[in-house]
């Protein structure tokens, strides 16, 4: 209707233009030529703000947006009918997202109410479940990233698609999705493959590689010449790039985000606990994910270990691994068992921190637990903590 209007505007001017000859009038002034303007466009004015008010309003009612979102999505889409726009909600749901999860989705994505549902949107999200990815995890991927809804599946999608699997099993294809789909909204030739190149000529192999396809896409997607020289970095550290620690410490340093982290804790390790540069690197080499802790996870796990258990925090970058271990779930139990038995004179005072804490669980059970049962019947109950130590 808009366009006919349009189109129809000469038609009208010399109509009018005719007309006012005809009566006599002669040229019209300025004003009254303003004054013709407006009344010829304001139908077509009426109808731009007819529909956009239908869109804000669909989009409210509809899709759960509220009337901030809704004009700012309004201004990116302009919805031409009901039908359509149902139609894709109609499948999003269908496919098992959430009416919050449709909304987040159109608030980010508001074109995606204007594509094509049969011939656009459902053979991706056929294609995504094709794949391995389940109803709750493709409703999850999409609502935190929808653009991947507008990508084309030929050109983008499954090349991409294909390229991880040549790479890496089919279930960490699916892990790359869950965890990081916007892998699938760039151009993997751009940086990846320079990367992989490059790590495969300094030697990394392909298990580290695939390594971090699965689980640490991002440092494969970063700029390839700050990428080159932060392998050379963490090689001078001392770090084997043969070893998945190498990976790790990839992850740990690429980045200014995780960068920032790193020097956040190297201060904490120091300030706090007393730690040199060198027990910081030592730590690092042993155990990259010491250094990529929380702040607060560092500071409980060393105040129990070195103010509860008494144990030395230079003892600590020796064995850094225990630091990354759950304090709820292994570190105190384990060590609640342990101050029992020192306690009572049956275990060295100084024994070990790394002999309790590190071996697996049958094997802990057996050297600290089943062994002095007879001595301390309660003994299992204060590592499942269900009995206090000062009830022992």
């Amino acid at each position: 209707m808009v366009v006919a209007l349009r189109l129809g505007y000469p038609i009208i001017c010399r109509l009018v233009s005719s007309r006012t000859k005809s009566l006599g009038l002669g040229n019209l002034k300025p004003s009254n030529i303003s004054l013709q303007n407006q009344l010829l466009h304001r139908p077509i004015s009426s109808e731009i703000s007819k529909q956009a008010n239908f869109t804000v309003t669909y989009l409210i009612n509809s899709c759960g947006l509220s009337p901030e979102d809704a004009k700012l999505a309004a201004s990116k889409v302009e919805l031409q009918s009901q039908e359509g726009a149902d139609s894709v909600l109609a499948l999003l749901s269908s496919h098992g997202l959430s009416e919050t999860q449709i909304s987040k989705v159109v608030k980010s994505h508001p074109r995606v109410l204007v594509a094509d549902p049969e011939k656009t949107l459902s053979p991706k999200l056929e294609f995504f479940s094709s794949v391995g990815l389940s109803r709750v995890d493709l409703a999850r991927v999409l609502s935190f990233n929808p653009h991947l809804l507008s990508r084309s599946l030929e050109n983008q999608i499954v090349p991409s698609y294909n390229f991880l699997r040549n790479m890496i099993s089919k279930e960490n294809v699916v892990a790359v999705l869950k965890r990081r789909s916007w892998m699938f909204l760039e151009n993997h030739s751009r940086n990846v493959m320079p990367n992989i190149e490059a790590l495969r000529e300094l030697g990394m192999p392909r298990t580290c590689i695939s390594l971090l396809l699965a689980h640490d896409t991002q440092v494969l997607m970063h700029n390839h010449d700050e990428l080159v020289q932060l392998v050379n970095e963490v090689r001078g550290m001392g770090f084997d790039l043969k070893k998945s620690t190498f990976v790790v410490a990839l992850r740990a340093l690429c980045g200014k985000s995780s960068r920032a982290i790193w020097n956040r804790n190297r201060e904490i390790y120091k300030r706090s606990w007393g730690w040199s540069d060198d027990d910081v690197i030592s730590a690092f080499r042993k155990s990259p994910q010491c250094m990529i802790l929380s702040e607060k996870k560092i500071m409980r796990t060393m105040d129990f270990l070195v103010n509860k258990m008494g144990w030395s925090a230079s003892m600590i970058p020796t064995y850094p691994v225990i630091l990354c271990f759950s304090l709820e779930n292994r570190i105190i139990p384990r060590c609640s068992v342990v101050k029992v038995l020192m306690k009572k004179g049956l275990v060295d005072e100084n024994a070990s921190l790394a002999y309790a804490v590190l071996p697996a669980e049958k094997q802990f059970l057996e050297r600290f637990v089943t062994r002095y049962l007879s001595q301390v019947p309660n003994l299992l109950s204060v590592y499942e903590g269900e009995l206090d130590l000062q009830d022992v």
